[in-house]
């Protein structure tokens, strides 16, 4: 079980320091808001996470891997998601460039902090990808003569924790380097780079 468990946190680690859009939404948030809008994005995303999670113990990301239409309507409304929230980005970059005022109204700006956690957790519950990653991940490590729910539950709370740890460096590194990310010439930078990329895996996970 424990040379399980260190393959499993190695892979793991990897596949959460690849770039993915779940970074990219933490990042523009971290660029909008700060370390605030940082925070409540990373918990979107761990949120969506811990679903994907459920579902692969429970054997729902199975069932969505059998049902060819259901995985790619899941995958057309989460690649139709990303390319309008890159689109948002994008938008919202040239209206900085060209000078059109943000937002005043507190509501209008507490809406936005919500928005923040659900752009995080439908970034990841709409991308089905995920699910089968984890269907297909997890239960590859568990030992024989083990528990495969129990096994699969403790791995998926493994990657929550690297996931975790992970946010929460951007999040402290950012409020380091907060005053130099509010910039605007480098909030427009991140926001080009962030809407195009978001633009890109959008389109790649609904056609591929």
């Amino acid at each position: 079980m424990l040379s399980a468990i260190a393959s499993f946190t190695v892979a793991s680690l990897l596949l959460v320091l690849l770039p993915g859009p779940d970074s990219l939404v933490v990042m523009r948030g971290l660029a909008r808001d700060g370390r605030a809008g940082g925070i409540r994005t990373s918990l979107g995303v761990l949120a969506g996470l811990t679903v994907w999670v459920i579902a692969a113990v429970l054997g729902l990301s199975a069932i969505l891997q059998m049902s060819e239409i259901g995985f790619q309507v899941l995958k057309i409304v989460g690649g139709c998601y990303l390319v309008i929230l890159g689109a948002q980005t994008l938008w919202s970059m040239w209206q900085m460039r060209a000078g059109v005022p943000g937002p005043a109204n507190p509501a209008v700006q507490a809406g936005g902090r919500r928005v923040g956690f659900f752009t995080g957790f439908l970034t990841d519950i709409l991308n089905p990808k995920i699910g089968i990653m984890f269907i297909t991940l997890l239960p590859g490590f568990v030992p024989d003569g083990y528990s495969a729910t129990w096994t699969t539950l403790g791995f998926g709370l493994i990657y929550l924790a690297l996931t975790f740890v992970y946010f929460a460096a951007l999040v402290l590194a950012a409020g380091k380097i907060g005053t130099w990310m509010q910039t605007p010439r480098i909030r427009r930078g991140i926001d080009l780079v962030a809407g195009f990329a978001l633009v890109g895996f959008g389109i790649r996970l609904a056609t591929e």
